[in-house]
């Protein structure tokens, strides 16, 4: 939106937003609406200590290879942001950073998934990311340590100016949101959402565990992998659940020269921890992915009879590994197609949610929570249309598919 077009766009400062979720989607948007819109939001969080939120147990990373354009146009934007996130998010005269390296991913493809990444390359292509397709010659001549068995193709996200992948630390960008947001006038409180007062179609209060009513202009649900219950106090069932993802620590013999992250054919993940040795690997559970399972549960088998054995076919040098760590984390599993829900809650005129990113809510919240505060403060999107996410799409039965879900 051009500056001449924001200065005739009309909003109420006085608008009064309740924002449900103190994640970093919800800090975001809470931050966007202070600086852009001089909203000050109350944001509700029912944990303040964090200690089980996905924005500060991921192993959060950032990439460019979707197979949608949509979620390729977020990541640009989100990577620009985190690029820079000293500059936007100062708070006089603190200028906070968040690790961010841009080393790469690799996918790794069996003959079964190669024309997949030759199919995607070619929108990211197009969308401006660079993304180069390396043979198995390629590859080894690359990376000397990997091993190409089984492998036809591999996928390699390199740093442009528009785009780039890599990884950095959510909690430090989930603090940043939200000290920045606090900085100019943003409420936190450490409370749980779970009732509603409407009338006529739209939402008059929040009601909070405590007996509390917040009076709400508009509300934002964007409570992660808890948004479902919330939405369900106003007659929308949201496909969002809490799966369990364990993530662990390892100490290798010697660290992997030009390392990425790598994703295999057979669903695991590694990436370097520093430049010591360190690494952090993952896979979905095995069995059956049920809802809720206990966050203090790892599961050690998954790297003792899945993982290792893997990582070492793999990466030869993996077979002297010590784990030195691990840990559990939720994704806010969109069971629908596993991407963002993002706008309006269909039946409430002002309710919105952002939610169910299914693993991407922190590489996606700058953008995400840009478009968020442009919706609520002036019923448009003006600097990335996010339309393509709309809640609609599940009562139509018309899943957002996307061949790059890790």
């Amino acid at each position: 939106m051009s500056p001449d077009a924001m200065r005739n766009q009309q909003w109420d400062p006085s608008m009064k937003v309740v924002i449900i979720g103190g994640g970093v989607m919800g800090a975001a948007t809470a931050s966007f609406l202070a600086t852009r819109y001089g909203i000050r939001a109350t944001v509700l969080e029912r944990d303040g200590s964090y200690a089980r939120a996905s924005s500060a147990l991921s192993a959060c990373a950032i990439r460019q290879q979707f197979s949608t354009e949509i979620n390729i146009r977020i990541s640009q934007q989100s990577l620009l942001f985190y690029r820079d996130i000293g500059h936007h998010l100062a708070v006089g005269t603190e200028y906070p950073g968040i690790g961010l390296v841009e080393p790469g991913y690799l996918f790794l493809a069996t003959d079964a998934g190669a024309h997949v990444l030759a199919e995607n390359q070619a929108l990211q292509t197009q969308c401006g990311a660079a993304v180069a397709l390396l043979s198995p010659l390629e590859l080894a001549a690359r990376f000397p340590w990997l091993s190409t068995e089984h492998i036809t193709l591999g996928s390699l996200g390199l740093s442009s100016a528009l785009s780039g992948e890599g990884w950095f630390d959510g909690y430090r960008a989930l603090q940043a949101f939200r000290q920045h947001a606090i900085a100019f006038g943003a409420r936190f409180i450490e409370a749980e959402a779970v009732d509603f007062d409407t009338r006529n179609g739209a939402v008059k209060s929040v009601i909070t565990a405590q007996g509390e009513r917040i009076a709400a202009d508009a509300v934002l649900i964007a409570a992660g992998a808890w948004s479902s219950p919330v939405s369900a106090a106003l007659g929308f069932e949201l496909p969002v659940r809490a799966r369990k993802r364990d993530v662990f620590s390892l100490q290798a013999n010697a660290p992997l020269a030009g390392c990425p992250l790598v994703i295999d054919p057979s669903g695991f993940w590694f990436r370097p921890d520093g430049d010591t040795g360190q690494f952090l690997c993952g896979a979905p559970p095995r069995g059956v992915d049920i809802d809720d399972a206990p966050l203090d549960q790892v599961d050690h088998g998954l790297f003792d009879q899945w993982l290792w054995p893997r990582l070492a076919e793999r990466v030869p040098q993996f077979d002297a590994l010590r784990v030195t760590g691990s840990w559990a984390g939720y994704y806010e599993y969109n069971s629908f197609d596993q991407n963002g829900l993002v706008g309006r809650l269909p039946g409430i005129s002002n309710a919105f949610v952002a939610a169910g990113f299914s693993g991407h809510g922190l590489q996606q919240a700058p953008a995400v929570g840009l478009g968020m505060a442009e919706l609520m403060a002036t019923g448009a999107y003006h600097t990335l249309d996010l339309s393509p996410l709309a809640l609609e799409r599940i009562a139509a039965n018309a899943p957002l598919v996307e061949r790059n879900i890790i």
